[in-house]
């Protein structure tokens, strides 16, 4: 075989490679919306884990092909426009030659998805389920990829000004996690709180989950998921995959132990369900900055990160008085933004702790406020068109009988069910 011939092969095993790690990856990310429907299903009451079910298996089906008719365009086209030549079904494709372009489409796709299934969880157990489908349309057709094309549009065949002012965020803390909470955050505000809440006093209530096995095996699919989140997203069979998902993995882990401890000191009890939301916490925390930073960073970002979902889910419950039953919001809204400030202070190349001065934190700080601004601005327009046409929020009695019955006419426990007035 001549030089070149072998240099042509070998570029070419390459290139399969690369799509074979980067398909397994978002293979991995798809189960992650098992991961989220089970820590929803667990944190929220029995009368609602049918509902919780459909509208994690239609948020995924319905966005993947919102994303693929629109979403997918607007955000990497040439263009960054609905026309984009990397539209597919409306700005065409080669559908014979475009091995790479579907592999990049099916990773981008899960992503969309895990943006959209991030809002359900703070908006469980009294959402009209037509509403729901209304918004999970236009977060992965439009809220999403906007946003996206800013922070990642040089993927595709476009370019983002936040990339150009050098943003980084290598894998979503805030182009899906925060995109995601922010939504959440918008939505849980327009909908209300559920029945039973808050007292007359205004002091909250707890509402307790079913069933906690079932949302910690939720968070270890997460968990899992994410060595596809993260390492998939050099969407490189490289050598840069294992340091990635030790970064991953050790702010995961910090994440769950300072969780367990702050909430000890608060509780006086080591709280399984604010430990698990830690280990959550960490691995949203670390999705920006998990290339960039060393293993003592990542367990710097990760164990804050821990300690700031606690004291959020507090505030948000005690003092803002909204409603977020699984605490998505504090998870991937507060701590999206505070792991892709984090890589302002701790990446090793141009961090504020590795002398890279106050640049590279100004740039971060703009994205999360650009983050914010775009999806709670956009959520509170969402939401309030959605409850003043269709509806957004199920009558008094569908929400005390439960939505699996008033919805969708069936229950999830056959014969077991226990139906509350709260």
């Amino acid at each position: 075989m001549d030089t070149q011939a072998l240099t042509e092969a070998t570029v070419q095993l390459q290139t399969n490679m690369d799509i074979v790690w980067t398909c397994v990856a978002a293979f991995l990310v798809f189960f992650m919306q098992a991961g989220f429907a089970m820590v929803e299903a667990g944190f929220t009451r029995a009368k609602n884990a049918v509902n919780i079910i459909m509208k994690n298996l239609m948020d995924f089906s319905i966005g993947s092909l919102a994303f693929f008719f629109l979403g997918f365009g607007l955000m990497f086209g040439v263009t960054n426009g609905v026309f984009g030549t990397t539209g597919f079904a409306i700005g065409g494709i080669d559908w014979a030659g475009a091995d790479w372009n579907f592999t990049f489409l099916i990773f981008q796709t899960v992503f969309a998805a895990t943006a959209a299934t991030i809002v359900s969880g703070a908006m469980a157990e009294r959402t009209k389920f037509v509403g729901y489908l209304l918004y999970s349309v236009v977060i992965c057709a439009f809220i999403y990829p906007v946003f996206g094309s800013w922070a990642w549009g040089s993927l595709g065949e476009g370019g983002g000004w936040l990339e150009n002012l050098g943003f980084i965020d290598f894998a979503g803390s805030t182009v899906v996690h925060s995109i995601g909470g922010w939504l959440a955050l918008a939505g849980a505000l327009v909908l209300g709180p559920r029945i039973g809440k808050y007292g007359a006093d205004g002091k909250p209530k707890a509402i307790p989950g079913h069933n906690l096995i079932l949302a910690a095996l939720g968070v270890f699919i997460l968990w899992f998921g994410w060595f596809g989140f993260n390492p998939g997203s050099t969407t490189v069979a490289g050598g840069e995959i294992g340091r990635i998902a030790i970064t991953t993995n050790l702010a995961a882990a910090t994440g769950a132990v300072i969780a367990m401890f702050t909430s000890w000191i608060f509780s006086k009890k080591p709280d399984a369900s604010m430990a698990l939301n830690g280990a959550l916490a960490g691995l949203v925390a670390i999705t920006a900055g998990c290339f960039s930073v060393s293993g003592i960073g990542s367990i710097i970002i990760g164990g804050i990160a821990g300690a700031l979902v606690v004291l959020s889910v507090r505030f948000i419950d005690s003092v803002l008085k909204i409603d977020d039953p699984v605490g998505a919001v504090s998870v991937h809204g507060v701590c999206g933004a505070w792991g892709t400030f984090a890589v302002g202070l701790f990446a090793i190349d141009g961090g504020l702790f590795y002398g890279g001065g106050l640049h590279q934190l100004g740039v971060q700080l703009l994205g999360v406020v650009t983050a914010f601004g775009w999806a709670f601005g956009l959520g509170l327009i969402l939401f309030l068109a959605i409850k003043y046409t269709v509806g957004l929020r199920v009558s008094r009695e569908e929400e005390l009988r439960g939505l699996d019955v008033s919805e969708h006419g069936m229950e999830a426990y056959s014969g077991f069910q226990i139906f509350t007035t709260h």
